[in-house]
């Protein structure tokens, strides 16, 4: 049944950069959750953890694409390895600051600071892309990929929220630090499946931002950013007000265990319909699958809940990713995919800060209403960019310019 994931590793390498880039993506998945714990059990402040936590997803908002653009230009190694040492000394800096008792806007500065954390998901992506190109096995890769990443989810609120309340507050937010810097020099060393670096191709447009679908896709992404970073601050702070703070990573684990297992499921399938329809289907199931959340009351119906709200999660991002990469073109495809994670994001900035906000206002219980509006959102621009997306993605009528290439532009 498994066979799909297996053609994968025929290639050479692959195994290696996947294996590497593990750490890395872990720490990921990490670093958000260990600041808000970090910061909530030291100052005892949600509103405060969700702000410093915002503020730097809200960094990325630059430094994300920029530095896609850059590994575009000048390669993984070259970019990627500086950003993540900057990147790690700033964290470090981060948590100084919180146990010396530093003032607030310490705590804000050193954490935008150290938002160069290279996409190294992204990076992953582009290797199997290089790989595979158009090749079927692309859909089972991207599924694959998806699937890594919910694993990182799983396993990395579970790891930070055991070791800030086993170890330390602090060790919550060391561990994605030194992963960050171990698992980017490792995928870096990585050098036989690096992507060579292109030239674009100057008609195939300008920057992809202006590429009409991938604006579509990124406004979708914000959205569905917010309802990750809303969920994820809504539930540490929903768990702590029923006297179990610690379930908190094991809660947040179980709705990222639901989109894994669905995510892959959906890599095992042959896709049927357009991707535009397919993503479409998929946000409507997100926002479906979130809405039973707002009854939850306790943890007895909480654990169930966030497992069946996230089995929607993964065949949406599979099919939304797959879109990304046929609407930019292979000399920019560092900068479209860091693009389309910057609405993520941003959107999981937004959506934490205004987490943070309506717990300390309106009570934990409140705050599940923010991530079902935040998917309301999705699923409309969606809906009303549906158009746009196949108008983007359809083949141009003259056969002189109907290649892949050519529809990349605006």
């Amino acid at each position: 049944m498994l066979a799909p994931y297996r053609r994968l590793f025929a290639a050479k390498g692959a195994l290696g950069f996947t294996a590497t880039g593990f750490l890395a993506r872990l720490a990921l998945s990490m670093s958000g959750v260990g600041t808000v714990v970090m910061i909530a059990t030291v100052r005892h402040s949600y509103a405060l953890a969700g702000a410093v936590g915002g503020a730097a997803l809200a960094a990325t908002l630059v430094t994300i694409p920029l530095l896609g653009r850059l590994v575009d230009r000048y390669g993984q190694a070259r970019t990627a390895l500086p950003a993540a040492l900057w990147s790690a000394l700033m964290s470090a800096a981060l948590v100084v600051c919180v146990a010396t008792g530093a003032p607030t806007w310490t705590l804000f500065v050193t954490n935008v600071l150290s938002a160069t954390a290279p996409n190294v998901g992204g990076m992953a992506r582009a290797r199997w892309a290089e790989l595979y190109g158009d090749d079927d096995r692309m859909h089972a890769a991207n599924s694959f990929e998806q699937v890594l990443d919910e694993l990182c989810f799983v396993l990395g609120p579970v790891v930070v929220v055991a070791l800030a309340t086993g170890v330390a507050p602090e060790a919550g937010r060391v561990a994605p630090l030194v992963l960050t810097l171990a698992g980017t020099v490792l995928f870096c060393l990585q050098r036989g499946t690096e992507p060579p670096v292109r030239h674009a191709d100057p008609s195939a447009g300008g920057s992809p931002l202006a590429n009409r679908g991938l604006q579509v896709m990124i406004v979708v992404f914000l959205f569905t950013g917010s309802l990750f970073g809303s969920l994820e601050v809504v539930t540490i702070a929903f768990t702590d007000s029923l006297g179990h703070k610690s379930s908190a990573g094991v809660v947040l684990a179980l709705q990222a265990v639901g989109s894994a297992l669905s995510g892959l499921l959906f890599g095992l399938l042959t896709p049927r319909g357009s991707g535009p329809t397919r993503f479409l289907l998929g946000v409507g199931g997100m926002a479906l699958l979130m809405l039973p959340l707002t009854l939850a009351t306790g943890m007895a119906a909480l654990i169930p809940l966030m497992f069946i709200a996230g089995m929607a999660t993964s065949p949406t991002m599979i099919t939304g990713m797959g879109l990304v990469q046929e609407l930019i073109p292979r000399a920019r495809i560092n900068e479209g995919m860091t693009l389309a994670v910057t609405g993520l994001l941003g959107g999981s900035s937004l959506g934490s800060t205004l987490a943070g906000w309506a717990v300390e206002r309106h009570g934990a219980a409140f705050g599940y209403r923010l991530p079902v509006g935040a998917a309301a959102l999705a699923l409309l621009t969606a809906l009303t960019g549906l158009g746009r997306l196949r108008a983007t993605l359809a083949p141009p009528s003259s056969p002189v310019t109907g290649n892949a290439e050519a529809r990349h532009g605006t």
